[in-house]
């Protein structure tokens, strides 16, 4: 069990990252920023635009490391972090090697927890969730290539509950039992 940070949480019902990069963003209107969210077993996160379609069952919730972002910004000599909820990840954690654990050809997807004091909610990692052409639009020219093996991993829900922005424990099928 390790000791993290959700540092963002991101739901929204609409695609603002669709069609040509080059045309911008769509609106959303309230930019999917929430301090507590809640996922349902085989659904996703309630109110998110994934959330409860079969093509998207085993992608319903993504998952960055914070880390990731703080990458970019040395790599490209930014004067500060991008906003994480610009990601559009559903969930942003701090201190966890988030992209360790999506499946590869060797074995599984990890099975984890996080906790951030409701209770356990489990999750199964898939696979990444590579970094698009929008990140150079949204972050920074260049993002989309910094980004690469870094853009965190697409999960299915296990279990229904909620997280909530701040400190929170992880815990793998690697550590033994991950609920």
């Amino acid at each position: 069990m390790s000791a993290v940070e959700i540092v963002a949480l991101h739901v929204s019902g609409v695609h603002a990252y669709e069609g040509r990069p080059a045309d911008g963003p769509r609106p959303d209107p309230d930019g999917g920023g929430r301090d507590r969210v809640e996922f349902r077993a085989g659904h996703g996160a309630v109110g998110d635009r994934y959330a409860g379609r079969p093509a998207h069952r085993m992608a319903a919730v993504t998952v960055i490391a914070v880390e990731a972002l703080e990458h970019v910004a040395a790599v490209l000599g930014l004067p500060a972090v991008p906003d994480p909820l610009l990601t559009r990840r559903t969930v942003v954690l701090r201190g966890a090697d988030v992209d360790a654990l999506a499946r590869t050809r060797d074995r599984p997807g990890a099975e984890f927890a996080l906790d951030s004091g409701d209770g356990p909610v489990r999750f199964r990692a898939h696979r990444p969730a590579h970094p698009c052409a929008w990140m150079d639009v949204v972050l920074a020219p260049g993002a989309f290539r910094a980004l690469r093996g870094r853009g965190g991993v697409r999960c299915e829900p296990l279990s229904d509950g909620v997280l909530r922005v701040g400190p929170a424990q992880l815990r793998t099928d690697r550590d033994g039992d991950a609920g």
